[in-house]
């Protein structure tokens, strides 16, 4: 009779834990298939428009890239703060080299081209300034009134106390690929078709990193494996859509492509300055960091100018 209390709490504990594991599981899995059926749906919509057909193949590469960099979770403990400090640097070295080649200096040509006020090089400039301005507080403001979870800097956002964990890290690492997504459309949008492609390519390139980053980060604030690789799998699929959404709206005017193209930028530079670099510096290994963020650049930089 002494067990039978200290045995009922035991499996009273155990049960709202096993129903929690099914309802997130049961929601995943809705998740993918619903974000499945997005991704048809779309390809069935677009598929007569080659603009948007590539910028939905170089959004798809790039969540599948994600995909790929979490599989090793499974197999292995966690990354060395070493090791995730200098894919950090890289993951910011590639995206700054995009930012720069694939997004502003088209912007600046397509600004020109276009004529706007005038078509001269101070026109240009500040054209495609405003908007990467725009890009940077578009996701400031996105980052103060979405509540959300940084891995290393803790809960932001308006009523980010109300949501559980788990949702907190999935609206951080959604408005973490948000702008790779958007600069992946945009530049279908205004690139060439190889320039474009060396941007996706870049872009997918360190989402390989970055996805085994999210996963390893995961599993260390406490989420079993199968669920840390399943949530960092689905924090790709942002990318997709935000490529064709990018994409749509740059190609609905010629006038709107240097906008959107230094918009997309500075969405990126804001990520890069507000969450990569810190998070790669703050655990002491900055000479890591950096070699890992030149690594990435010059990849990139060697990637748009042969590809392009």
């Amino acid at each position: 009779m002494s067990n039978t209390p200290g045995t009922s709490r035991h499996s009273i504990g155990i049960a709202p834990q096993r129903a929690w594991r099914w309802r997130t599981r049961l929601g995943l899995g809705i998740t993918g298939a619903g974000a499945l059926v997005m991704l048809l749906q779309l390809w069935h919509a677009i598929r007569g428009d080659p603009v948007l057909v590539g910028a939905l193949l170089g959004g798809s590469a790039a969540a599948l890239a994600t995909a790929l960099g979490t599989l090793p979770v499974l197999l292995s403990q966690r990354l060395s703060d070493r090791v995730q400090d200098t894919l950090f640097g890289f993951g910011a070295g590639v995206m700054l080299a995009a930012s720069a080649f694939s997004l502003v200096i088209p912007g600046l040509e397509a600004a020109r081209s276009a004529g706007i006020f005038g078509g001269g090089r101070w026109a240009a400039g500040a054209v495609v300034g405003c908007a990467i301005l725009l890009g940077a507080l578009a996701l400031l403001a996105m980052d103060r009134l979405l509540p959300h979870e940084h891995f290393f800097k803790g809960r932001e956002g308006v009523a980010a106390r109300k949501l559980r964990r788990t949702w907190l890290f999935v609206i951080a690492i959604a408005l973490h690929n948000l702008p790779e997504g958007l600069a992946i459309g945009v530049g279908y949008a205004g690139n060439d078709g190889m320039r474009a492609n060396a941007l996706a390519v870049g872009i997918a390139i360190q989402d390989v990193p970055e996805g085994l980053v999210v996963a390893a980060a995961l599993l260390a604030a406490g989420y079993r494996r199968a669920f840390a690789v399943a949530l960092g799998v689905a924090s790709g699929l942002v990318e997709p859509i935000g490529a064709v959404a990018g994409a749509a709206i740059v190609g609905y005017s010629a006038a709107l492509l240097p906008w959107g193209l230094g918009f997309a930028a500075g969405a990126m530079l804001f990520v890069i300055s507000h969450e990569i670099i810190p998070e790669s510096h703050r655990k002491g290994h900055e000479a890591f960091a950096t070699a890992g963020l030149m690594v990435g650049f010059v990849l990139m930089m060697m990637l748009d100018t042969a590809l392009g």
